[in-house]
């Protein structure tokens, strides 16, 4: 088995109920093609570095996938024919990191530490 990061940049006029019908989709594609989705997380709206496609902003969605390469082709190959996608990325790793959350806030990080001591 491949461990593969896979982050989906959605439009930026994309509800968060269509955000999480993307999660959902994207999720049962990688199940059907003998994958497991380890961690999924909505990284929210976040600036883009450049135009892409008209848009300033785009809704992050990262996957930590299990499989093997079959799941990534099939994946991507939907997700070039979406039109509420804007860009996708994957990354093959050699293992996860599930501890660190980099796109939490800053409150929630402190309330953490807070709560710890």
């Amino acid at each position: 088995m491949n461990f593969y990061e896979h982050t989906i940049i959605a439009r930026q006029d994309t509800s968060p109920s269509e955000i999480k019908q993307l999660t959902e989709k994207y999720s049962n594609i990688i199940v059907k093609s003998d994958g497991e989705v380890v961690k999924t997380e909505n990284w929210g709206l976040l600036n883009l570095s450049y135009l892409i496609k008209k848009n300033r902003k785009g809704s992050y969605i990262h996957f930590k996938i299990k499989g093997k390469g079959n799941v990534i082709n099939e994946l991507e190959k939907n997700e070039a024919i979406d039109k509420k996608l804007l860009r996708y990325l994957t990354v093959k790793v050699k293992k996860f990191d599930l501890e660190t959350n980099f796109f939490s806030k800053k409150d929630d990080a402190e309330r953490k530490e807070i709560s710890k001591n």
